[in-house]
């Protein structure tokens, strides 16, 4: 396993200053943001596809500071219910296909989005329960534009070279748990796979490790290490569907930490054991959203975490008992 980063942490440096900085701590992996959420300030596909200099002076710094390139990252929402917003985000996610064939890569990480409850639509609408059976009508509607987005989007990708689509399970878009990640696993082909993030999986109730050991090796194509910490006095009133601000952290039931913030280094060491047991060798990603640290230090914490977590040497090929 490798220690990583989602560069748009440091979207304010320019991608040399923040290759240098992420050599400095001991980073060995990028993850680099190239439209969508995770924005273009260190990867425009727009300029990079086309104008040929500036591509190898991309790839020439990277290589410069002897960095991988575990994924581009794309995340939005293609089946968004406002078409022009959808359009945008489609074309952001085929952007990065494109650029992950010219660098040589065979996958990009984003999410699964989600649609409106009907064709008239303005927002996105995330089903959380079953009951009144009105939701079940929104799931089957959802699912049905679900499916064919992402047949028709993996062949594009098929085509280019990519064949692992690592989606994020999160809140508010159609995948967001072990059982959908699968279930359109199931409907569109092995393309579609996990950008395993605990982060996201801890407030709903879900054991990282139990969510490892169900998708298997074979599920898992990347993995963002970002932390939780549930606060148990708002969990105890106001249990875990939280729509207050991330910003009013003191009256939240849950809130994004740096890694080891949320859970201590033994719940950090069972992931990455568990990783290890399923096979997944590839990046560890960090994912800085800590409003409660500054952009360094969130960093800085995760990454001292992480050093001590996770397993960078192959595993014994023979066991002498003695």
């Amino acid at each position: 396993m490798k220690l990583g980063v989602l560069t748009n942490v440091v979207g304010n440096m320019p991608l040399e200053d923040a290759l240098k900085y992420f050599k400095s701590m001991g980073i060995q992996m990028v993850e680099i943001g190239c439209g969508g959420y995770p924005g273009k300030d260190h990867c425009d596909p727009e300029v990079l596809l086309h104008d040929e200099a500036k591509y190898q002076e991309f790839c020439d710094t990277i290589k410069k500071y002897d960095m991988e390139v575990s994924a581009f990252s794309c995340h939005g929402n293609p089946i968004h219910p406002n078409k022009e917003l959808a359009a945008a985000y489609d074309k952001d996610m085929r952007n990065a296909v494109l650029m992950a064939e010219k660098y040589g890569l065979h996958q990009i990480n984003c999410f699964s989005g989600c649609p409106g409850d009907c064709e008239t639509s303005q927002y996105p609408n995330w089903v959380v329960c079953a009951w009144p059976d009105d939701f079940g009508k929104i799931l089957e509607y959802q699912w049905k534009i679900l499916v064919d987005y992402w047949k028709d989007f993996v062949a594009f990708a098929r085509e280019h070279g990519v064949n692992k689509i690592a989606l994020e399970m999160h809140q508010g878009f159609c995948v967001y748990n072990t059982e959908t990640l699968l279930k359109l696993r199931e409907a569109v082909g092995p393309e579609i796979g996990a950008n395993f993030d605990p982060s996201h999986l801890i407030w709903q109730g879900m054991d990282p490790v139990a969510v490892i050991r169900e998708l298997g090796g074979d599920a898992i194509f990347h993995v963002h290490a970002k932390d939780t910490r549930l606060d148990k006095y708002n969990m105890a009133k106001n249990g875990a569907l939280d729509t207050k601000s991330y910003a009013d952290e003191a009256h939240r039931s849950w809130i994004f930490r740096s890694v080891g913030y949320g859970n201590d280094l033994l719940y950090w060491k069972d992931i990455i054991s568990a990783l290890r047991l399923v096979g997944y060798d590839y990046a560890i990603s960090i994912e800085h959203e800590d409003s409660l640290m500054s952009q360094n230090e969130g960093l800085m914490k995760a990454v001292e975490t992480l050093k001590s977590a996770i397993i960078f040497e192959p595993k014994m090929t023979e066991t002498r008992w003695i």
